[in-house]
């Protein structure tokens, strides 16, 4: 418990020195929207680092090797990049905006914002879940406390700090968070190599612990892109789409450094979760085996180099994770402001609470996994990606369709593939993830074409007549 400790200290003291009180709504949720590139690319970087990417990497790189890390890294890394022109997009057409929900609702009306903020509000819960699960099963299994006591303090310690000046705390926290996830990854990587033998025990474990997936295109690489790569880039590329946390940092950085921001963020993220991976090649490598697998990186740690390097990597671990808490804390702030008429700092408060209280009940369900719970979730996402893109690459939409696509994608594509996940059936996950991402856009395009043909019958029709 000394390293939260540690954590808290220094997070409150870095945004109380480095940040000054918000006194507004509008200080709050955006800051004074000009935050500069550096801070603006760790904060992406650091909200984009959560559970998976520390902990998901590593696990697939030991289990499948090449493939695995690969249909893990390249997706994560690429979607930020895919997204920035989005968030210049929208960054100049609502200069002034706040959520996606909002710029959606000023082209379709308050039925499509509303389905928006739906699929918003539910993707934050389920993120902030993971991270408390992810982080309090790591500390609780190191510390000796018990799991709910640790949920309950990270959640307390991402609140002391993100309630103070909002995202310019959550953008100074994750900035320093970030620098801190580099420099540990720079010092455990080449330390974690060394134990192990050398690059011989990267090359070894490069096959996975099987020794069977050394490469993308084999049988058996091509079973992992079915039953894994696929349906994780599916999620993953809708990832930054689908959060608010992505479009409030297009919302508050700095409006010539939107698209740099997102890609530079993008090569900052990408060498940790690639970091991570190697420590899974390098434990396959040397015939490790895991006892929980999806924890394969801390038990190599806390095998394989010296006891010392192990905090360093703990407060990494805990750095990455409330990260995202904290950007999901401001996140929501900014969703119950499109609901809210007369939104307050107080209500922004109990906003936060509300939704640490949800997520550390969620966190305590029996049974949930946080690799589970990331590929769901990374569906849930992808119900709105189609409909997004088309709407800010200005084609036509009506929004009549634009709603039925979007409860279409929920209703048939996100039930197929929680069946599949749950039951891991890999045909069952490619189908749901697939009709769950192109099931939204499809429908509203047909009904928008439909509902067109129709008025110009009808116009026709007329002029006859």
């Amino acid at each position: 418990m000394a390293i939260l400790i540690i954590y808290f200290i220094i997070m409150m003291v870095v945004t109380v020195l480095f940040t000054k009180k918000s006194e507004t709504v509008e200080d709050l949720l955006v800051g004074d929207r000009n935050i500069p590139l550096i801070p603006s690319a760790l904060s992406i970087a650091a909200t984009w680092i959560w559970a998976p990417a520390l902990l998901v990497s590593a696990e697939k790189a030991y289990t499948w090797g090449i493939p695995g890390l690969f249909w893990f890294l390249v997706p994560n890394a690429l979607c930020l990049v895919i997204y920035s022109p989005y968030a210049e997009k929208i960054r100049h057409k609502m200069p002034y905006g706040y959520t996606l929900s909002g710029y959606m609702k000023s082209i379709y009306g308050d039925r499509v914002e509303k389905l928006y903020l739906t699929q918003l509000l539910i993707i934050t819960i389920l993120s902030t879940i993971v991270q408390l699960l992810a982080g309090g099963l790591l500390v609780s299994s190191i510390a000796g406390v018990s799991f709910t006591v640790t949920t309950i303090a990270l959640s307390v310690i991402a609140f002391s700090y993100s309630q103070f000046s909002g995202i310019k705390a959550s953008v100074i926290t994750d900035a320093l968070q970030m620098i801190i996830m580099l420099v540990v990854c720079l010092v455990l990587t080449p330390m974690s190599i060394k134990v192990g033998g050398g690059l011989n025990s990267v090359k070894i474990g490069m096959n996975g612990i099987t020794g069977e997936y050394g490469n993308l295109f084999s049988l058996k690489g091509k079973e992992v892109f079915l039953a894994f790569g696929l349906s994780t880039s599916i999620g993953l590329i809708s990832g930054p789409f689908g959060d608010q946390s992505f479009w409030q940092r297009a919302f508050s950085t700095k409006k010539s450094e939107v698209k740099k921001s997102f890609i530079l963020g993008a090569i900052f993220f990408a060498i940790v979760p690639l970091s991570m991976g190697i420590i899974g090649f390098v434990s396959a490598g040397v015939g490790m085996q895991a006892m929980n697998v999806g924890m394969v990186n801390v038990e190599f740690i806390q095998n394989y180099l010296p006891s010392i390097m192990f905090y360093p990597f703990v407060f990494m671990i805990i750095s990455g994770l409330m990260s995202t808490v904290d950007s999901n804390l401001c996140s929501i702030t900014s969703l119950i402001n499109d609901i809210k008429s007369g939104y307050s700092l107080s209500d922004s408060k109990w906003t936060m609470v509300i939704l640490l209280i949800v997520s550390v009940l969620g966190a305590n369900i029996p049974g949930l996994t946080v690799t589970k719970l990331f590929m769901i979730y990374g569906t849930v996402r992808a119900s709105t990606l189609f409909t997004t893109i088309l709407t800010l690459n200005n084609v036509e939409l009506n929004s009549s369709g634009v709603a039925m696509g979007i409860i279409a994608s929920l209703v048939i594509g996100l039930p197929i593939f929680v069946y599949g996940t749950l039951n891991e059936v890999s045909s069952l996950i490619v189908l749901g993830s697939l009709a769950t991402a192109l099931i939204s856009g499809t429908v509203a395009l047909i009904y928008t074409k439909l509902r067109e043909g129709n008025y110009a019958r009808k116009k026709e029709i007329d002029k006859k007549q």
